[in-house]
Parts: C-alpha cells; structure tokens; sequence
C-alpha cells in the first residue's frame, strides 16, 4: 500500500490529502470510480446530494474488501436544505448505507438567503449526535466564515473551494491556515486542464519527471499544502492520479506554477450564487 500523507483536522481527526471527486459521474459511474479508486490505494471519496450519485458511493462501500474505518466519505449539504439539514444528512446516510460520515460540508453560503449562520448550528448539532465526524463549508469567501465563527464559535475543519492554477485563491488559504481551516481544491485540474495543461512550465516539469501534466497539477496541490480530490470516471486515469507520491516538486517550481495564477474562475462566485 502507498505510505500517502494524511492531513490531521483542528479537531484531532485526520484525514487523506489525495481523494477521488465524482462530480457530474452517475450512480453507476460512481460506484465503478470508488470500487476501482480503493482498490488503487485512495481513501478519501468526496460526493454531495446535488451530484445525486450517493447511491453509487454506497455500493462501492459493500462491495469493497477495504475496512470502513480506514475510508473517509465526505458529502455535503444542498442549499435548499439549509434550514432542514438533519433529514437531509439522515437522507445521505440512508444512500450511503452509512450510520456516519466522516466529514459533512454545507456547500454554499447562499448569503442572500441568510440561512447559513442557522445551517451552521444544526451541522454542530449534527456532530454532536455522532451522524459526522467533522465538519465544514464549501466555497465560503473569509466573511462567511468569520461569522459562523464569531456568531456560534465553532470553527470549521476544512474549506473547500475552488483552487487550481488559474485560481489559487492565496489570500484565502492563507486567512484558512491561520484559522487551522484546512483548504480543500475541487476543480484542481480546472476542469480537464483549461489553460493549464498547456501551460511551458508545467509540460516542462512533466518531461522533467517523467510525469503527466495532470500529475505534476496534483504534486503542486499536495506540495502546496492543499487537500486535492481530481475527479475521474476512467480507470487508467483514476490510476495515473494516483501515482504521485514518488516524487516532490522543489520550492522554485512550486514559486514558478504560482506565478500562472490569473484568477480565473470556472465556477459560480460564492458571492453571487442563491
């Protein structure tokens, strides 16, 4: 089995840094993803109740030879079900044939709604009862999170966000660091490489090391201190992403795919989205 690092939480847990994503993967394609990621050596599966593919995690989790205790399933709380987000994660358990998971995200703020503070405390509650061992947020921006932290003084384990090296969202990492928020990348290929995969510098490290250009992006996440979950449908790929951890960039290189950051984003600003 790969010796893979391992990220230890605010809260004492720890959790994997590399994971597999299945965003936009169907029940099926889902339940294939995870069955042939455990048994490639990932331990982190990352879904949510809008990918509306929980099902397919479950499967995979009955089917695979890998103990439940050394897995961490991560899903996440929809927007419309903010205000009722314990039969939303009782929901989730019940799809992922799971009396708990390892980390529950609410997924946006939806600021205009007002609805995350109050989201916030019943996720806490949730913990509290044993139904998630960790909790945290997806694309919060450093204001929404100050205010669940100042208004109900729990503070949480990981951010998710949007992050590759279009958009790496460094004054954001950092004000998580300093909050012991660990930062988490979705979309950390930009989604198949836009604007990135043909980039001088990264083609060149991959000649350097022998490495595909995806493999270099995912050595600058976990080099970078980032939790990375690439998401992948096909085996081989699911396989190549994997195969990381027998090299390190050096710190000039990290500097130089740092230097590619234009802002650039993919997705829906957390500000904006309702």
């Amino acid at each position: 089995m790969v010796d893979q690092p391992v990220i230890k939480l605010r809260d004492g847990n720890m959790m994997p840094q590399l994971g597999l994503g299945v965003w936009q993967a169907s029940i099926a394609e889902a339940r294939d993803a995870a069955v042939k990621a455990l048994s490639t050596g990932y331990r982190l599966i990352d879904t949510a109740a809008i990918y509306k593919n929980e099902e397919g995690i479950g499967q995979a989790l009955q089917e695979t030879d890998v103990p439940r205790d050394d897995i961490f399933i991560t899903t996440k709380l929809w927007n419309d079900d903010q205000l009722n987000a314990r039969q939303a994660l009782e929901t989730s358990l019940k799809k992922l044939q799971l009396e708990s998971v390892d980390l529950y995200l609410m997924h946006w703020p939806c600021p205009q709604k007002d609805h995350y503070v109050a989201a916030w405390q019943a996720l806490i509650e949730l913990q509290q009862q044993g139904l998630t061992k960790s909790i945290g947020v997806c694309n919060f921006n450093q204001p929404h999170v100050k205010r669940l932290i100042d208004e109900t003084g729990v503070t949480p384990v990981v951010n998710q966000i949007e992050l590759h090296p279009m958009l790496q969202q460094r004054e954001l990492h950092a004000w998580n660091a300093m909050h012991q928020i660990q930062t988490e990348s979705w979309s950390p290929l930009a989604q198949g490489g836009k604007g990135v995969f043909d980039q001088e510098i990264i083609k060149n490290l991959a000649k350097k090391y022998g490495k595909s250009v995806a493999q270099i992006v995912i050595r600058w996440h976990l080099d970078s201190g980032l939790v990375v979950i690439p998401k992948s449908v096909t085996p081989a790929r699911i396989e190549e992403n994997f195969k990381v951890f027998d090299f390190r960039l050096e710190k000039t290189e990290i500097s130089e795919i740092s230097r590619l950051d234009k802002g650039n984003r993919l997705g829906p600003n957390p500000d904006d989205i309702n």
